[in-house]
């Protein structure tokens, strides 16, 4: 393989082409540190050209190829194997803008574009890429079109896959398809797009994307509020789609040991409320008119919600400051548990309406089995999305408890199995849920995944352990 590594170097330049263990060594762990592999040769290519050039190459080689982007995912999707006979391919170079279409509310970018680049290009011409996502700063485009990643709006916009008009993407032979198109109606046969967004690399490497903008809000409120239960989060959920329709942007479910840990191990953290509370509930509700009436309009439900019993209590931000902060403690919850320690980690959905009986079943089958047990449970339940996680309240517990995943991952997605629901809402598979997921899928639906991968990647070269 020295031969196809002087190749590479060739092909992007030797600054741009690490084989050293150290200098490989930062790009090949996962964000949470589970998995760790080996490679070949850490490339970073500059454009969608050179990307073709060592696919191409390493397809001549029979190499696999590891896409990588910020390097942020949550199931080792884009971490390689331990085997280390693939070369990862970081696209973290790749960060144009090449056009903005206000006039179409279009924009497209290249793979390695983080998040947060989108959005504010999208403010600059006065429109909104909704996607938004806990690690933004550092998530990039190719990265988040490969999970179909969610986040907190998703109520209102839809995920990626709803955000997604076109895309450019190398294929395993090197080849380039350019499906960069930013229509909004196009019916010539087979959506190609939709394969590749969720596939997690495993069909062909993106290297640019033309997603939709949307008119930018020019009204926000947000709020912090007490329920007592899940069941009662449900009830003001839909009695704040009733009064306010789609302008309910985010409805964001937190328990209160979620809360906890991050007042725990966030600094700046602060607790909104005067006591504490089972659960919380944060929302926002945006307009794109400044006279909307939305704070108003959001006290008025809040304050018969508070006559009916339904809310306990709550806190509406006044200021953009104080809405940030408000954010800032959803947000910051997977960090906490990352300076907490390991912990059993679940990505489910289930219909919005069974969300408390998820919660109820899987509780106490879970301190039946494990007494004890802690569980941090938030999420978006505004779609059915739940961050469902499990662990020791002692570090030193919790190896012998982590040895237990796959009888906790039983309890979890047997009772996600009975509610009708998925044990991956928006973290996507990779190698965290490969195991599992021939236990999830029916046979003719695994049977149709795997001659999609064939017909892509008869090699089996792209991605490979990942999904299937």
């Amino acid at each position: 393989m020295n031969a196809l590594i002087e190749t590479l170097k060739g092909l992007v330049g030797t600054g741009h082409c690490l084989d050293i263990d150290a200098d490989k060594a930062p790009f090949l762990t996962d964000w949470r540190g589970r998995y760790t592999g080996n490679a070949l040769a850490v490339v970073f290519p500059v454009d969608a050209e050179e990307v073709s050039s060592v696919v191409r190459a390493c397809a001549a080689a029979q190499c696999a190829v590891v896409p990588q982007g910020g390097n942020t995912g949550l199931c080792g999707g884009a971490t390689p194997l331990f085997e280390g006979d693939s070369v990862v391919l970081n696209l973290s170079r790749m960060r144009k803008i090449r056009t903005v279409d206000a006039a179409n509310n279009a924009i497209t970018v290249e793979a390695g574009v983080p998040l947060a680049v989108v959005q504010a290009a999208a403010e600059e011409v006065d429109r909104l890429f909704p996607l938004s996502l806990a690690s933004e700063g550092s998530c990039e485009v190719g990265g988040f079109v490969s999970t179909n990643a969610g986040g907190v709006q998703v109520l209102r916009y839809g995920n990626t896959r709803e955000l997604v008009l076109g895309l450019e993407v190398v294929l395993p032979d090197g080849r380039i398809w350019n499906g960069l198109r930013a229509l909004r109606k196009d019916n010539t046969g087979y959506d190609l797009k939709q394969l590749f967004i969720g596939a997690e690399g495993t069909l062909g490497v993106v290297t640019a994307a033309t997603l939709k903008l949307f008119p930018r809000p020019r009204c926000t409120v947000t709020a912090w509020l007490a329920v007592a239960d899940p069941a009662a989060a449900v009830g003001l959920l839909g009695r704040l789609r009733a009064a306010a329709g789609d302008r309910v942007t985010a409805f964001e479910l937190i328990s209160r040991p979620s809360l906890d840990l991050v007042l725990l191990h966030m600094p700046d953290a602060r607790d909104p409320l005067p006591r504490a509370y089972p659960w919380y509930v944060l929302v926002e509700l945006t307009d794109t008119r400044l006279d909307s009436g939305l704070a108003e309009l959001l006290e008025a439900e809040l304050g018969l919600a508070v006559a009916d019993g339904a809310l306990c209590d709550g806190t509406v931000a006044a200021t953009e400051s104080q809405a940030l902060a408000l954010w800032s403690l959803r947000e910051n919850i997977s960090e906490a548990q990352k300076r907490e320690g390991v912990s059993i980690k679940h990505d489910v959905s289930v219909p919005i309406g069974a969300i408390p009986a998820f919660v109820e079943r899987a509780g106490e089958k879970l301190a039946a089995a494990y007494p004890g047990v802690r569980v941090i449970c938030f999420g978006h339940l505004g779609d059915g999305n739940l961050h469902y996680n499990q662990s020791r309240p002692l570090q030193s517990e919790n190896a012998a408890f982590i040895a237990c995943t796959p009888e906790v991952n039983e309890i979890v997605y047997g009772v996600v199995r009975e509610l009708g629901g998925s044990i991956s809402a928006e973290h996507g598979i990779g190698q965290l849920k490969r195991g599992v997921l021939t236990l999830h899928k029916e046979p003719v639906e695994l049977e149709m995944m795997r001659r999609i991968k064939a017909a892509f990647d008869p090699c089996g070269t792209m991605n490979p352990g990942k999904v299937l």
